[in-house]
């Protein structure tokens, strides 16, 4: 049995890229630190499992170290971002990235790394060149991806910003932004059509690290896309993936609202991407017209694959009310006959295929939905501590700061002869309410006393057999943490089921 987040609950690894090779699925992705001050902390790591299995997953241990980089020397430190790797055609493994950090120039070089097999160690292979050896700066250099697309390698890549810098009296603004954050002439800025901040395409030679031509946009951000046209409210900013299914190439992205995963797709390479919608959400905004954040979302950044003959996307929650401490998880889509992909919502349940037993204990970290009204999308560090947060104290990980008005969600679970929960608390008193339906009728309820350490309330629960989700409501004037809950039915009564 599995659930989001399907890694280790002390595991962070962000902007998950899942590749089918052989038949093992493997995840490439950044790496955090839990509690960490900024993006990707970590060296390299990857996990893979059995195509037939997602329900179990072999750590790899590190797959490539930040001091392999050259720019790590002399006492520099580095950070590296979100990676993505793909077989060429000598067989080797080549994975893909940008470096930065404390020390490096923003939007510098990406770089390649390469292994004899897919779990690495990887090596240093080069930074990304033209043929006369110079260093390939076109656009702005973050987050690459690419395919093998029959023998041709393309890297896609880019960033975009959330704003619209059309108005006369925002391109000098535009001008000197881009210049001071984007380490970029301001000719080169003026000169790059249709605009610097865009979604880019090359080809790459044999070698894996020279480029074959000169890169080519293939998706607009919000400076350059038709304000009339569904692209104008989901452009691109970054989180570049790309992913060839049938005759179609979908390209996968982070949307300007910085929440979102959305999708273009075309029947060429590098050219012809139209928008498609979103994919997933990592506040859930725009399910099923939802427009409630129902959780701290941030950043957000993944892939799509095929595996086993399913489809699923990989991407990440935030923890901590932070950018820099990120989970991945996945869930299930389906892809029409038409090429269309439906929002999907996250979930607890995620890679295990079916609901999750309502039996034994689990713990709250493994909500999916955590938000009250005050809840509002993380923008670095530390901008919500004050809201409630999935987090860590070196002993145990729990929700912390759980407010008036906070909904806790899980989904979803078979319920079968459910006769009520336990539940783990500790802080304030108050009420304690559950929902299958936050908007629908109340199943249980408990009032909790104050207590400075953990302790296990009974609350009955009312509920008919079958696949629901599990809401829990407080409402009080002193806060709360929350550590696990433990199920219990009309036969009987389990513990000991907890998180991997």
């Amino acid at each position: 049995m599995i659930w989001n987040p399907y890694l280790p609950e002390d595991e962070y690894v962000p902007d998950a890229e899942p590749h089918v090779f052989g038949d093992r699925v493997y995840i490439y992705g950044s790496h955090d630190r839990e509690l960490g001050d900024r993006f990707c902390m970590e060296d390299y790591t990857v996990y893979s499992a059995d195509v037939k299995d997602l329900t179990r997953w072999t750590c790899h241990g590190i797959s490539y170290r930040k001091s392999q980089d050259p720019r790590s020397r002399d006492g520099k430190e580095i950070d590296m971002y979100a990676p993505d790797c793909v077989r060429g055609n000598d067989g080797r493994y080549y994975l893909y990235y940008f470096a930065a950090g404390p020390n490096t120039e923003a939007f510098g070089p990406m770089s390649v790394a390469v292994s004899e097999v897919p779990e690495g160690p990887f090596e240093y292979h080069g930074d990304i060149r033209y043929k006369d050896g110079s260093p390939m700066l076109a656009y702005l250099t973050n987050d690459p991806a690419v395919i093998n697309d029959d023998g041709r390698i393309y890297m896609y890549y880019g960033w975009g910003l959330g704003r619209d810098f059309r108005s006369k009296l925002m391109v000098p603004v535009y001008n000197e932004v881009l210049h001071r954050i984007g380490n970029r002439p301001k000719d080169v800025i003026k000169n790059t059509k249709p605009s610097i901040l865009s979604c880019a395409v090359v080809e790459m030679e044999e070698d894996m690290v020279t480029v074959k031509n000169e890169p080519k946009a293939v998706l607009d951000s919000k400076t350059t896309a038709d304000k009339k046209s569904d692209l104008y409210k989901h452009p691109f900013y970054e989180a570049a993936s790309i992913r060839k299914f049938g005759e179609l190439y979908y390209l996968v992205y982070s949307s300007g609202e910085n929440c979102e995963l959305c999708y273009a797709t075309s029947k060429y390479p590098d050219h012809g991407f139209e928008y498609r919608g979103v994919i997933i959400s990592n506040n859930d905004l725009g399910y099923e017209g939802n427009r409630i954040p129902k959780a701290a979302g941030g950043t957000i950044h993944g892939g799509i694959e095929c595996i086993n003959g399913c489809y699923y996307v990989f991407y990440h929650r935030c923890t901590n009310n932070t950018d820099f401490s990120r989970q991945t998880c996945a869930e299930p889509i389906t892809i029409d006959e038409k090429g269309n992909i439906r929002q999907v919502e996250m979930t607890t349940q995620g890679l295990n295929g079916r609901a999750l037993p309502a039996e034994g204990e689990w713990k709250a970290v493994l909500c999916c939905n955590l938000y009250n009204s005050k809840t509002l999308r993380v923008m670095g560090n530390g901008h919500q501590n004050d809201a409630p947060m999935i987090t860590f104290d070196g002993t145990d990980r729990y929700i912390k700061g759980i407010d008036n008005g906070t909904v806790v969600g899980f989904k979803y679970f078979d319920y079968r002869d459910t006769s009520g929960i336990t539940v783990t608390i500790r802080g304030g008193s108050g009420v304690l309410k559950a929902f299958t339906d936050i908007n629908g009728t109340e199943i249980g309820k408990i009032i909790i006393s104050p207590s400075k350490g953990w302790q296990d309330i009974m609350m009955e629960i009312s509920v008919d057999d079958g696949i629901h989700a599990l809401f829990l409501l407080y409402e009080g004037d002193e806060k709360i943490d929350f550590l696990c809950f433990n199920w219990t039915n009309a036969k009987q009564s389990k513990r000991g089921l907890s998180g991997n």
